[in-house]
Formats: structure tokens, C-alpha cells, sequence
């Protein structure tokens, strides 16, 4: 869900706050998406305690200058494995980083000030230092899968200083 929202021409100011997941249009649904990129770094699970390690390595679709998906709409025929995001799976999926939309909706919970339904700029998210600009190191068709080892990192799961701060005015 990486590329930048658009707002909605029948928007509601605070729709989010109003609405639920499953309430939402399709236009409000993608505008949920703050454009991070973080879900769309490759992950590895431990199969035996079923934890999630983040990579600096993005998905082969994605487009590490705009940050965000260069074929959104073939997005899964041509990354089978790229995940949907829906209404179900968002509360269930334990890889959505904490600034996610869609994720702070369905616990009910407001956006973040750097989110461009809020600040109305699709750039404070880069801002803010919550999306992977400047951070992917590679897309997975540059780095072998027995090397994504060598390439977790553990800062997608965190949220930065500077975005859990205020905007100043």
C-alpha cells in the first residue's frame, strides 16, 4: 500500500475517526496509506518462534526514488506474494509497522501529524523520517535470499523521535 494518497473527491475531514475499516470507501481506503514503504521491505520470519526481522532490501516493484510501488495496479500478479492489505488482515498481520494507518484506525486510534491527511503534504511522512527514503539499500532482485540475513535492521520497527513529536508551528 506505498503510493502517495490521494484525497478523495467525496472525503469527509476525519473520515478515519468516524468510520471504520470496513465502512471506508475505496478512495478513503488507499488515502490511509501515509506512502512509509515500510511493508514493502522483505521480511523473514523465524520459524521457530515466529518473529519478524525487517530488511533494508525493498520489494522488485518497488521504486526506491518515488517510494512507492512502480506497478501499483499489477502489484500481485507480478509479486505473488505482495499482501493486500484489507480491513481483516490489518488486525491480524504482526509485521504492520507502528505508524501504520490502517493499523492505528483499526485499534481506533488518530493519525500522526506527519500524516498527509493531516498535514495535507504527501512529503512530512519523508519528513518525519518515518518512510525508508534514502534507507533501502537494494531490491530483492539485487541481493540473493540466502544473503537477507545479512540485511535485517531492526529501525521499520520503530517509531523516530521526530515523529512522535508535535509539529511545530
Amino acid at each position: 500500500m506505498t503510493r502517495p494518497p490521494e484525497k478523495p473527491s467525496d472525503q469527509k475531514d476525519s473520515f478515519w475517526k468516524t468510520k471504520t475499516l470496513e465502512e471506508l470507501s475505496s478512495a478513503e481506503w488507499e488515502s490511509l496509506c501515509d506512502g512509509c514503504g515500510r511493508c514493502c521491505l522483505e521480511k523473514l520470519e523465524d520459524e521457530d518462534t515466529g518473529k519478524i526481522y525487517f530488511t533494508h532490501v525493498a520489494c522488485r516493484l518497488f521504486d526506491v526514488g518515488a517510494c512507492g510501488c512502480s506497478d501499483y495496479p499489477n502489484r500481485s500478479a507480478k509479486v505473488p506474494d505482495c499482501v493486500r492489505l484489507t480491513p481483516e488482515n490489518v488486525r491480524t498481520l504482526n509485521w504492520l509497522p507502528p505508524s501504520c494507518a490502517y493499523k492505528l484506525v483499526a485499534e481506533g486510534r488518530d493519525l500522526y501529524w506527519w500524516h498527509p491527511l493531516i498535514s495535507g503534504d504527501p512529503n512530512t511522512v519523508h519528513e518525519a523520517g518515518v518512510s525508508v527514503r534514502g534507507r533501502v539499500v537494494a531490491t530483492e532482485d539485487e541481493v540473493d535470499d540466502a544473503d537477507l540475513e545479512d540485511h535485517i535492521v531492526r529501525w521499520p520497527t520503530l517509531l523516530p523521535k521526530r515523529a512522535r513529536m508535535k509539529r511545530r508551528a
